[in-house]
């Protein structure tokens, strides 16, 4: 079963330097604009916005590509 991420929630994702960890700050369902690069979402493709707890950046994945962690 697999756990859609929702705002607040600590996530991983995997990086070309391993798996990384950080927060879920937006849950965009528009398509939307990131450090330049365009996004396309929509209620049925939802793009989960997140802060990385490393580094503060922010990035746009997919729910598929996170993985919901346990607080």
């Amino acid at each position: 079963m697999t756990v859609t991420p929702a705002e607040g929630d600590r996530v991983s994702w995997k990086t070309e330097q391993g798996r990384t960890r950080g927060r879920v700050v937006a849950r965009k369902v528009k398509d939307f604009q990131l450090a330049g690069q365009r996004f396309r979402a929509s209620a049925d493709d939802p793009k989960f916005i997140v802060e990385s707890e490393k580094t503060g950046a922010r990035a746009a994945h997919n729910g598929a590509a996170l993985r919901v962690l346990k607080s």
